[in-house]
């Protein structure tokens, strides 16, 4: 790992080099969803941004190292959008759906982030070849989901049932509608959402 990923006790990035590593990443983005995970080089990462290899090369230490900042940075934004629809929300419940539909909402208006996680979710590799990206990956989210479901079945909201098992049929609920999505652009999203999270009301319900 470079340098520029700063260490505790390492002078931290400028605002200059922030905005070029977040210009970098939006880029990447771009190219990836416009031309797939394959083809989008850092070449022509760098041509999209109108700078040169050199720039990338300075900010990161290789494909790998930038496509794990294009997670980074999408999921640190469908966090910040969820945070902020489930403040001040009350209830197991209400938090149940209100995930569910604050996550579509923000990529329903994000789409080309989707198709870029798509893409490198489904071609980034380990040095073994194992995916880098998988279940092992989703252990946070799990174990956030698993919160919430905790909550409702100590307040009596939800009936008992093993959170884990839930935990990772909500997260797969999720990511097949928005693969079914990206496969058919005219499907209705938000229509979807709502009914997904009707039925995860219904099967936590005491």
């Amino acid at each position: 790992m470079r340098s520029e990923n700063q260490s505790s006790g390492q002078k931290s990035r400028s605002f200059i080099e922030e905005a070029r590593r977040a210009q970098i990443i939006a880029s990447a983005v771009e190219v990836i969803a416009e031309v797939g995970f394959a083809q989008a080089s850092l070449a022509r990462i760098a041509q999209h941004a109108g700078i040169s290899k050199g720039v990338i090369s300075y900010h990161f230490a290789g494909k790998e190292e930038l496509m794990e900042e294009v997670v980074n940075s999408v999921y640190g934004e469908i966090a910040a959008h969820v945070m902020a629809r489930v403040e001040g929300v009350e209830g197991p419940t209400a938090l149940l759906r209100t995930h569910i539909l604050a996550v579509t909402e923000h990529m329903r208006d994000h789409r080309t982030r989707l198709k870029a996680l798509g893409e490198i979710f489904y071609n980034l590799r380990t040095a073994d070849g194992q995916p880098r990206y998988g279940v092992k990956a989703n252990e946070e989210l799990y174990q956030a989901m698993e919160q919430i479901y905790a909550y409702g079945q100590r307040t009596g909201e939800f009936r008992d049932f093993d959170r884990r098992v839930m935990a990772v049929t909500h997260s797969s609920a999720i990511d097949n509608m928005f693969a079914y999505w990206v496969a058919n652009p005219d499907h209705d999203l938000d229509a979807h959402a709502a009914e997904l999270a009707d039925l995860f009301e219904r099967a936590c319900r005491r």
